[in-house]
């Protein structure tokens, strides 16, 4: 898969800040796949060492609606840059692109573990991923960052708006009834609502998203399994 590198990923915290209030603006949050024509769907995650010297990922696509495994990239990649909240994309974004470029199929939408438009300058992982890839993104974080919200009604599929500065930037959802909900905001070429439902439409049977939860688990696997074999 061919992907447009917007910037370098060799910056400083500076830059850095700079660069997501830029590539804030360029995000376009409208639109995005209907699911009646989903038909693959990318989850990605990353782990780290407890050095903090290199970054493991994962990246799975899966079938829709069936959610079967289709392809798995793995991989790892060198930590450039310092452990700051509010920047983890550019921690985590060496070894993500690098699973994207050995994909072979190119998905409908991406789910990330992290945030979309719901951050202090509107670039969380999502949305810094989505503008790299080109493909509509979606943040499926576990807990807030910014915002805030009313409580969900209790039952699967009941959500309330994620407001910050008095927009709305995702939404709280609740994908199994009874269980902590999660927040949902749209990265890029996605709006707020469509975000959330194809969030729920991928929910499988657990609280976090299936495509999101299959690369936790995977990557994992695969950060135990290298250090285990010593080549970290």
């Amino acid at each position: 898969m061919k992907i447009d590198r917007i910037h370098s990923l060799d910056v400083q915290i500076d830059r850095a800040r700079e660069l997501q209030l830029e590539l804030a603006e360029r995000l376009v949050l409208e639109g995005g796949p209907k699911i009646e024509r989903l038909r693959i769907v990318a989850g990605c995650d990353v782990a780290f060492d407890s050095a903090g010297k290199r970054a493991f990922g994962a990246l799975v696509l899966l079938s829709f609606p069936e959610l079967e495994l289709l392809e798995l990239v793995r991989g790892e990649a060198p930590l450039r840059f310092p452990y700051i909240p509010g920047y983890l994309s550019f921690r985590e974004m060496e070894v993500l692109l690098g699973l994207f470029e050995g994909l072979k199929t190119v998905p409908d939408a991406v789910f990330a573990d992290g945030q979309g438009i719901a951050h202090p300058r509107g670039l969380g992982l999502a949305s810094h991923l989505g503008l790299f890839l080109g493909l509509p993104t979606i943040g499926c974080a576990k807990s807030r960052l910014v915002g805030t919200y009313r409580e969900p009604g209790q039952n699967r599929g009941d959500s309330s708006p994620l407001f910050y500065r008095e927009r709305p930037v995702g939404t709280v959802l609740r994908t199994r009834a009874n269980t902590k909900p999660i927040f949902v905001s749209p990265g890029h070429l996605i709006s707020v609502e469509n975000a959330a439902a194809l969030a729920l439409a991928v929910g499988g049977r657990f609280r976090v998203p299936e495509p999101t939860r299959s690369a936790d688990r995977l990557v994992s696997e695969f950060k135990r399994e290298t250090i285990q074999r010593g080549l970290v």
